[in-house]
């Protein structure tokens, strides 16, 4: 396939995600699949910039949404908009003609201004993030979303980065945040593949169940990676098999793979045949989409 959107997922922390998504990245691209592109959606904390020692900042832009300012001139402070907020962000205290917007709060849906029968409310851009664009050695690079620290709008940042990048020509591999919130969703929501990280142990068990929930209800294609096989139990082995969940490849538990992972190194060229279970990856999931 020439233009491909694949995401990848899981529903909990620390199973290995990020580890996929850049190694995979950097496997297609030694296929000479050059125009892959790497989209950080973990936007809370976007770590694949850290495994590319060559990238290079080509491009930073601020990401805003707009959020309502009240002109205290024009407001007669009958809390009509306070009413209409669904998210708690207006306070207007009449007595001492307060009226103040907490834009940490707003979820700019505009109720505010509806509400306003006097004209006092208009809207202003506010920064909720920036979109940062690296260019590495080989590929088509990496696209970062990064939300402002305290801020809760991530699905926002997500959906601005997606939307830049989704007429890119060629494979879009998207890192998206962990667990299975609406972040996650806004992620996953058009893509063709979803390939779910996963662990062997009772709470990778336990949360991988409700990811692929979220996978199904969407009706997405997918196939499972299992980190740090048979280091624990065999009962999500027993799961997919009753579900009947493709697995695309188990990668087996390496001190080393710890190690160099710590170092921020790329797996598939400093641990040996590393690489090979990311190409039986490849295959697996071509073989599902075809």
């Amino acid at each position: 396939m020439k233009n491909l959107k694949i995401a990848i997922a899981s529903g909990k922390g620390g199973t290995g995600k990020t580890t996929i998504a850049v190694n995979l990245y950097h496997t297609l691209v030694k296929q000479n699949k050059q125009n892959i592109l790497l989209v950080d959606c973990d936007v809370e904390e976007p770590n694949d910039a850290l495994f590319f020692s060559d990238a290079e900042v080509i491009g930073e832009t601020s990401i805003t949404h707009l959020v309502p300012e009240i002109n205290i001139e024009k407001c007669t402070f009958c809390r009509k908009c306070v009413e209409y907020c669904e998210y708690n962000a207006i306070t207007v205290i009449p007595p001492v003609k307060y009226a103040e917007v907490a834009t940490d709060l707003c979820h700019s849906c505009g109720a505010c201004l509806y509400a306003c029968d006097f004209d006092a409310i208009t809207e202003k851009p506010f920064e909720i993030g920036k979109m940062i664009r690296y260019q590495t050695q080989n590929g088509a690079g990496l696209t970062e979303g990064r939300l402002n620290v305290g801020l809760a709008f991530q699905t926002p940042v997500i959906r601005h980065v997606k939307k830049v990048t989704k007429n890119h020509d060629g494979i879009i591999i998207y890192d998206a945040p962990p667990g299975t919130s609406c972040s996650v969703v806004s992620t996953i929501a058009d893509v063709d593949f979803v390939i779910l990280g996963t662990e062997p142990t009772p709470f990778g068990l336990h949360d991988l169940k409700l990811a692929v929930e979220v996978v199904r209800n969407l009706e997405k294609s997918f196939g499972i990676v299992i980190n740090k096989a048979h280091l624990g139990d065999d009962k999500i082995y027993k799961y997919l098999e009753e579900k009947e969940i493709p697995l695309l490849v188990e990668i087996p538990f390496q001190r080393e793979i710890a190690e160099k992972y710590a170092e921020s190194q790329i797996l598939s060229n400093v641990v040996d045949g590393y690489e090979d279970y990311y190409l039986q990856m490849i295959d697996n999931m071509f073989k599902l989409l075809n």
